[in-house]
């Protein structure tokens, strides 16, 4: 299972971004995404969230 962001929470700061270590985060849209192809887990994202806008 990987990270999910709540689309309507996202306000696009890119904090989540530069913290991803294998860059599964990008912009679609004016929000972020995760590729959860590439996501694996680590959690990382999460906690650089300042809207808490992502989610296992």
């Amino acid at each position: 299972m990987s990270h999910k962001i709540t689309l309507e929470t996202c306000v696009n700061c890119a904090a989540c971004e530069p913290v991803c270590p294998v860059s599964a985060i990008s912009e679609k849209d004016a929000k972020r995404v995760i590729d959860t192809g590439k996501c694996v887990d680590c959690g990382a994202c999460v906690s650089s969230c300042p809207v808490n806008a992502i989610s296992a």
